[in-house]
């Protein structure tokens, strides 16, 4: 269980990958060697995935942002299927969800014929029925950062 330090760690964290040891420490009232640990244990029980940069999807030229909703065929290999989706580097998340369709992912390519490509990709793993693409138009709010205060 986290206690309110760890929780802490970690939204400091969320907000800034880069702080220091040291400066996490004083914001949470703990030496650096405190801290070192702390994180090591969040690291290592999972609480923490891992410590990473985010980069900017236009910076990167992927200004399309696709949600696409993938409905099986009956029998259809899902593990292939998954398998496939988990390998593609287009495809950045991929849900399990209730409702009519199966799976729903969050996809980031260049342009149009990116999109194309992916869904061709997709199609090709024989387990699709049916798919369904949105695009967004903007994201006001887009954040990896998860809510550290609800107990």
């Amino acid at each position: 269980m986290l206690d309110d330090v760890d929780r802490a760690l970690i939204g400091l964290m969320q907000a800034d990958g880069r702080a220091g040891v040291a400066e996490l420490g004083q914001a949470v009232g703990l030496s650096t060697s405190a801290v070192n640990e702390r994180v090591r244990k969040l690291l290592a029980r999972g609480a923490l995935r891992g410590i990473v940069a985010l980069a900017d999807p236009l910076a990167l030229g992927l200004g399309i942002a696709a949600f696409v909703t993938i409905t099986l065929a009956p029998g259809a290999d899902e593990a292939g299927f998954v398998a496939a989706v988990m390998a593609d580097g287009a495809v950045l998340e991929c849900h399990h969800v209730t409702g009519p369709a199966n799976y729903l992912l969050k996809a980031r390519v260049a342009d149009m014929a990116g999109l194309e490509a992916l869904l061709r990709r997709l199609k090709a793993t024989g387990a699709l029925a049916r798919s369904d693409t949105q695009i967004a138009l903007s994201s006001p709010k887009e954040t990896t950062a998860l809510p550290v205060d609800v107990p």
